[in-house]
């Protein structure tokens, strides 16, 4: 079933009804007026054409579309809803409808609830306001002109494409993390954005909060010494507890859903429960399991703490039974990274990570009657360690009575104004925000660094400027993945 195709016309102001004999001096302003606004109908032009595609006025509402209706979708209209500047204009999704209920999300995907979700929202502040849906989004793009950003919240591998088609239409966007699903789908990603000058978000959201910016001062200050090691830990695994390779059953597509059309690039197979909704984030054509969802965020300190890029050795282990088509039920990965500056921050440094169940040692100073968090990053210095809950919390410094006598750095990070309206004020022609995709990219390669040692099967030696496993020639596949003909990323 395909979409509507809606449109937002208000419906026409009456004229108000003149007196009989009205005099000549009303003629004649009638006709004035009718002049003047006839001449002035012809220096009115859209705000797009007056300040180029990606012009928004800081004064007016910027026109928002949302592409991936599930979960995290509408977890981010809810966002965007607490914005008085935004409105929410249109919609698309492959799918009509579907249940989320065995799911944390909870509640309906899908294009056809999203747009009636829309719709409520708006009902008591603008009785007339109609939320477009489609179940193609380029013909969203195609369609919708008045829209001035997009907001992709699609499975992974669809990331690349949706931004980067719809920033060459001169639209702003924000993407949810990772930010693609290749390293080289990164690199062209921050490349489109700096070309077009459009303004763009990563979708991790603890990158706005103010432990994760305290935590970058302390570690810019010295207060654990020189840096040697990171760790980061998350409890999550996969979805798909006991399968091995691809679903070998084929049941029905279910009513609603475009199935061709969601698997975009990837190659056509049968569809599947274990794919859609959700589950898709366990297998390597799609997602990249734990380390995929999670790296964004958990491992986002110590990238932009320690200014991680381009580690000349990666190496990933499976803590338990992967494969060509699914992900491990947990890995630990480490990242080795040379100087890369003055400071205590930029010394040689190894990141660590774990997942579905793996964590790092408990660290020296930790107080013996607590539990260690079930997910945070753990910073080891050469004078003490610093430990902070996932998701950017408040850094806690090792040994505990540190947190006492060491004086809280300056303020040297602008604070953010909230993650969904910084993006917002960037549209507007404020600041970039602050995970914005040549940063977002950069931390999308490192979890995708990971995600290639992992699928080689070995340790990879990695020259980060020319984009080269070069102990790996068959890791090249996996650096650049193949597109079904038309998806190609532009």
């Amino acid at each position: 079933m395909k979409a509507p195709r809606t449109s937002r016309s208000g419906s026409a102001t009456p004229t108000p009804k003149t007196s009989a004999g009205a005099g000549n001096r009303r003629t004649f302003l009638k006709r004035s007026a009718s002049l003047a606004a006839s001449a002035f109908a012809f220096t009115i032009v859209p705000r797009h054409v007056l300040g180029g595609p990606k012009f928004v006025a800081p004064s007016e509402k910027v026109n928002v579309a949302l592409v991936g209706a599930g979960g995290q979708g509408r977890m981010n209209l809810q966002s965007l809803f607490q914005l008085p500047d935004v409105q929410v204009t249109a919609v698309a999704d492959a799918a009509e409808s579907f249940s989320l209920a065995d799911f944390y999300y909870g509640g309906q995907g899908g294009w056809a609830p999203t747009k009636a979700f829309v719709e409520k929202h708006y009902a008591t502040k603008t009785p007339n306001h109609t939320c477009a849906a489609y179940e193609d989004f380029r013909v969203l793009l195609e369609k919708e002109k008045s829209v001035d950003a997009v907001l992709c919240a699609t499975p992974d591998h669809l990331h690349a494409y949706v931004s980067v088609r719809a920033m060459l239409a001169g639209k702003h966007v924000y993407c949810e993390k990772p930010l693609t699903h290749n390293i080289w789908e990164a690199r062209r990603v921050a490349a489109v954005a700096k070309e077009t000058g459009v303004a763009t978000q990563m979708g991790n959201i603890g990158h706005s909060l103010e432990g994760m910016r305290q935590t970058v001062e302390y570690l810019a200050a010295g207060a654990i010494g020189t840096v040697r090691e990171v760790h980061a830990w998350v409890g999550a695994t996969r979805w798909n507890k006991d399968l091995v390779g691809r679903p070998k059953d084929t049941p029905p597509v279910p009513a609603g859903l475009n199935w061709d059309l969601w698997l975009g690039p990837r190659e056509p197979r049968p569809y599947h429960p274990a794919y859609f909704p959700v589950r898709w984030r366990d297998f390597w054509a799609f997602g990249a399991g734990a380390i995929g969802d999670f790296v964004c965020h958990d491992l986002d300190t110590a990238c932009w703490a320690l200014d991680l890029q381009h580690p000349y050795r990666v190496h990933g282990r499976p803590g338990s039974q992967m494969d060509a088509e699914i992900t491990p039920h947990s890995e630990m990965v480490y990242w080795d990274f040379a100087a890369r500056g003055e400071g205590p921050a930029r010394g040689p440094v190894r990141a660590m990570w774990y997942d579905g169940g793996l964590r790092p040692p408990v660290p020296d100073g930790w107080p013996a009657d607590q539990e260690m968090p079930g997910r945070g990053s753990l910073f080891v210095g050469d004078k003490g360690a610093m430990i902070c809950p996932g998701l950017g919390g408040k850094p806690f410094l090792l040994p505990e009575e540190r947190n006492e006598t060491y004086p809280a750095p300056a303020k040297t990070i602008a604070r953010s104004k909230g993650h969904h309206r910084d993006w917002i004020d960037a549209c507007k022609g404020g600041p970039a925000a602050s995970s914005h995709f040549e940063y977002g990219a950069k931390l999308t390669e490192l979890l995708l660094l990971g995600v290639l040692s992992l699928r080689t099967g070995k340790p990879i030696q990695w020259d980060g400027p020319n984009m080269k496993a070069t102990n790996a020639p068959e890791a090249e596949a996996i650096i650049k993945e193949s597109y079904r003909p038309g998806w190609e990323v532009g």
